[in-house]
């Protein structure tokens, strides 16, 4: 570990700034930056409108996004939970392919399944127009059909899109398990059901905690779902209050209810196992032996464990698909080849940023060995805890009034208008995805250090390398797999982010996200059918990566 070099002064010893402390601290401040931000914004509105809030729109924005974020959370806990289950423990028909395919969901954005959903539910869609046919209807009133535009529908679908991150962490927590204890379960008469109740589900709770808390939060996240179904949740009343209303302010203190509801979450989760602790009794433990079911209770897992695979992500993918393949000509419409290359250069600005600045700030954390940069470290993260909404309130408004100063102050230094630099551009998009997904690059990064000996940084300071050295000859070299698999995952991220990218993008400036919800929302389902399906295919990427890391573990 590198120490301070101090500066002598008369009767003084002063600590030399150390660049590399120096530098994780300026970052740690641009990531949190957003979110003080808004706090402040919150506190000083210019007009107050927070009792017109709170008499009128603010308890249905809160009441709805209550039910549909605890909604989507139960629902998630149970079907990752149940399907994780029976994948680790039974042998079943298809259990092998299916392990991998009910990872699938998370390549469909919850917005792309809303679309493909309601074009094939709604009345005009085939479900509803091969019923009238074969009972002879005439219309809607001669029948009842679920209305799909609604809050039960947006459940559905961000249930379906979401419950994959509790079936991955359950899949890990079943998995890791000692075989003996479930031996002794088996031996004291517990069936399959005494054993996932009483064995299973305790020991693996904390991972489910974990995955039901993340999906929560994604769903308060969400905009492009809700606003298609027309819910009025705490996210979509932060478009309607600054962008309709003109009120900065009454947006950023929604944005702060939204705050408290993740940190609420986030807290709740650290308490609800920070008592649980479990430890293997014996260093070599058993491996779980899966339990064959065959016949009846055998294709009942396999389709228990298709339902959410099909929902998920055949239904969406296929009905997008079909409309990209049967409107071979949207390929060509105006203005998705820009989105495509908007979000390209877009994204993968931000990832190279992202991932930099986490490797930056990690390494000058373990260099500088002080308390502060430490404690600062974890805090970083709350960005990607925070909605995509909320960092656009904490980003634009300061940075629009820095945009404003610096192009005052050169057209009167210059007589010259550089008009707005950061704002007017895709600039500020980058610096919302860079905090939003910082997150990704900073565990990566840190994880990926701390499974390099010591003894090699140390060996190749004493050689004489420089910090900067020791970071490019060695460090660098032996993390480059997690560093690329960091990247490509911030990258995938960016691509499917909508709410930060509506409130900062510049004008006239689509990327394949905004130009799916633009279309969709018009009804165009066929027009926006390609960008969906490009959406689609590039975050099947990312998720044969997870696949293939939780196929490491």
């Amino acid at each position: 570990m590198m120490t301070d070099e101090k500066t002598q002064l008369p009767g003084i010893s002063v600590p030399r700034p150390e660049p590399w402390s120096l530098g994780a601290g300026a970052i740690a401040a641009l990531v949190l930056m957003p979110i003080l931000s808004v706090l402040w914004i919150a506190a000083n509105p210019v007009e107050n409108i927070w009792p017109h809030l709170m008499s009128t729109t603010l308890p249905r924005y809160l009441s709805n996004t209550l039910v549909v974020m605890l909604s989507v959370g139960i629902l998630s806990a149970v079907i990752g939970t149940v399907t994780a289950w029976f994948v680790v423990m039974y042998r079943f028909p298809g259990v092998r392919w299916l392990e991998w395919a009910l990872l699938l969901p998370l390549a469909v954005p919850g917005y792309l399944g809303a679309y493909a959903l309601v074009d094939f539910l709604d009345y005009a869609g085939p479900v509803q127009t091969a019923l009238r046919e074969a009972m002879g209807w005439q219309s809607a009133q001669d029948y009842a059909f679920p209305e799909i535009r609604s809050r039960g529908g947006a459940i559905f679908v961000l249930t379906a899109s979401l419950y994959p991150y509790v079936y991955l962490l359950a899949r890990v927590g079943f998995r890791e398990q000692s075989g003996c204890a479930h031996e002794v379960a088996r031996a004291l008469g517990a069936g399959g059901m005494g054993r996932f109740f009483r064995v299973g589900l305790p020991l693996a709770r904390p991972a489910v905690a974990a995955g039901a808390a993340i999906v929560m939060m994604e769903t308060v996240n969400d905009y492009g779902t809700v606003d298609f179904f027309g819910v009025q949740t705490l996210t979509t009343g932060i478009f309607a209050v600054w962008l309709e209303a003109r009120n900065a302010g009454g947006a950023a203190q929604i944005a702060t209810v939204i705050l408290a509801m993740i940190l609420a979450l986030v807290a709740l989760e650290k308490i609800s196992r920070r008592k649980v602790r479990f430890h293997r009794l014996s260093r070599q433990s058993r491996r779980l032996e899966r339990v064959d079911l065959k016949g009846g209770r055998g294709w009942g897992a396999t389709l228990l464990c298709l339902v959410p695979f099909l929902g998920g992500f055949v239904l969406p993918v296929a009905v997008l698909g079909h409309h990209a393949l049967t409107r071979p000509d949207r390929w060509l419409a105006p203005g998705l080849a820009d989105a495509l290359w908007n979000t390209v250069l877009v994204g993968g600005a931000a990832a190279a940023l992202t991932v930099m600045a986490a490797l930056f700030m990690v390494y000058g954390v373990r260099l500088s060995g002080r308390r502060l940069p430490r404690l600062l470290l974890p805090v970083t993260t709350i960005g990607y805890a925070a909605p995509g909404a909320v960092l656009a309130v904490g980003l634009l408004i300061p940075l629009a009034a820095f945009d404003n100063a610096v192009a005052d102050a050169i057209l009167a230094v210059t007589g010259w208008d550089p008009g707005l630099m950061l704002t007017g551009g895709a600039a500020v998009l980058v610096y919302a995805y860079a905090v939003r997904f910082f997150a990704i690059g900073q565990g990566a990064a840190d994880a990926a250090m701390d499974r390099i000996s010591p003894s090699l940084p140390m060996a190749a300071r004493t050689l004489g390398q420089t910090p900067t050295g020791t970071l490019g000859r060695v460090y660098l070299p032996l993390i480059r797999g997690s560093v690329a698999t960091a990247l490509l995952l911030v990258f995938v991220d960016c691509v499917k982010e909508l709410p930060a990218t509506l409130l900062l993008r510049p004008f006239n400036f689509n990327t394949l996200a905004t130009r799916a919800h633009e279309q969709a929302s018009l009804e165009k389902i066929a027009d926006a059918a390609p960008s969906a399906i490009l959406i689609i295919g590039v975050s099947l990427v990312a998720v044969a990566l997870v696949a293939r890391a939780s196929r490491a573990r």
